[in-house]
């Protein structure tokens, strides 16, 4: 399991992050920057791609809430 380094964790928090999409990668899932460097999450339940902000929680994206103009 990941070691969480700040207040809110992606992999464990109770809450959403917003997270931008670095990679995407096949079979659902993409690489996205976080605080304590990339991390590979899952994004099966939206549509996004290199650049999109999602929100995630439990490495599930659970929203895409920005999209580069």
């Amino acid at each position: 399991m990941p070691e969480c380094h700040d207040e809110v964790c992606i992999t464990c928090s109770d809450v959403a992050v917003a997270v931008r999409v670095r990679e995407v990668l096949a079979g659902g899932l993409a690489v996205v920057d976080t605080d304590a460097g990339p991390e590979e999450i899952s994004v099966a339940l939206v549509e996004a791609g290199p650049g999109d902000v999602v929100l995630v929680h439990a490495k599930e994206a659970i929203a895409v809430v920005e999209r580069p103009s």
